[in-house]
C-alpha cells in the first residue's frame, strides 16, 4: 500500500507516493513519462516493491498530477533541468542515496540525464521507452497526439490524473513540436553512465524506435540488459505487464546482490 504526501523543494511543492521496503535495499525511484504523474503509473511501483522488497518512491514533477505548476513554456534543455535541479533536491529532501531509477520515456531520458551527470552515485537504471534523439516517428506521434486532445475524449481523460490538464498536455506537446527541439540530443550523457542499464522497448512504439536503444548500447560502459517486446506499443508496463515485471524484477535481483 503507497501513501501520499507532498515534498517541498526549492520552488516547488511535489506529489509523492511512497512505498515501503526493506532496510538496506535501495530506494526503486520511478520518473513518469511526458504526460504521466504519480498516479497513472497505477499499481505498478507497489507491484516492483513487492516483488523485489525494495521501498520505492513514485512523484509528479512540476506541472503534472497535483505537483505545484511549471514554468511554461519549456526550453529544450527542460529535461536537463529535472535532471540536474529538481530530481537532486528531493532525493536530497527524501534522504535518498544511491536510488535506482526507473523512467518511461521523458522520465528515462531524465534518469539517463541524471545518472550521466556522474554528480552523484546511481545503484542502476530501467529505461522504458527512452529517447535521447529525436526521431520523425516521434514527432508525427505526438502532432496525432494534439489532434486527439483537441478533437477526442483524451482531455477529459487525463483531467482524472492532472490539476491542470491544458498546462500538462501543452507544456508537454508545445516543446516537442518546436522546431528548436529537432536538434535535442542527450546521447553524450550515456558515454558518461557508470551503471548497468535495463532498456526495454515494444516494437509497435508510435513514440521511438529501436535505435533509441541502439544508441544507448553503443555508447554505455556497463552492464547492459535490453528487452523489445512484441505486441508492444509505447508503454510496456501497461501493454506487456507481466514480462516488465519479470524483466525488472531479475534485473535488480542482479544488481542489489
Amino acid at each position: 500500500m503507497s501513501t501520499t504526501q507532498f515534498v517541498d523543494v526549492p520552488g516547488h511543492r511535489l506529489e509523492c507516493l511512497r512505498v515501503a521496503g526493506s532496510d538496506g535495499a535501495p530506494t526503486l525511484v520511478f520518473l513518469h513519462e511526458g504526460l504521466g504523474s504519480a498516479t497513472m503509473w497505477k499499481d505498478f511501483p507497489e507491484q516492483v516493491a513487492r516483488a523485489t522488497g525494495c521501498p520505492a518512491l513514485v512523484y509528479s514533477r512540476p506541472g503534472y498530477g497535483r505537483s505545484s505548476p511549471a514554468a511554461l513554456p519549456r526550453t529544450p534543455d527542460y529535461m536537463h533541468v529535472e535532471a540536474s535541479d529538481v530530481l537532486p533536491a528531493l532525493l536530497d529532501r527524501l534522504g535518498i542515496d544511491e536510488p535506482l531509477l526507473i523512467g518511461h520515456s521523458d522520465g528515462a531520458s531524465i534518469a539517463l540525464l541524471h545518472a550521466g551527470s556522474g554528480t552523484r552515485p546511481v545503484r542502476a537504471l530501467v529505461a522504458l521507452a527512452p529517447h535521447v534523439f529525436v526521431e520523425n516517428i516521434s514527432v508525427a506521434s505526438i502532432t496525432k497526439a494534439r489532434r486527439t486532445y483537441e478533437t477526442t475524449d483524451l482531455r477529459e481523460r487525463l483531467a482524472r490524473y492532472h490539476r491542470d490538464v491544458d498546462a500538462a498536455f501543452y507544456g508537454w506537446n508545445d516543446i516537442w513540436l518546436a522546431p528548436a527541439f529537432r536538434h535535442w540530443n542527450i546521447e553524450d550523457c550515456v558515454s558518461t553512465i557508470r551503471c548497468p542499464l535495463l532498456l526495454i522497448q515494444g516494437h509497435d512504439d508510435e513514440y521511438g524506435t529501436a535505435a533509441q536503444l541502439d544508441s544507448i548500447e553503443q555508447r554505455a560502459h556497463d552492464k547492459i540488459v535490453r528487452l523489445e517486446l512484441a505486441d508492444c506499443a509505447h508503454s510496456p508496463h501497461r501493454d506487456q505487464p507481466l514480462a516488465t515485471l519479470a524483466a525488472i524484477v531479475d534485473f535488480v535481483a542482479t544488481t542489489t546482490l
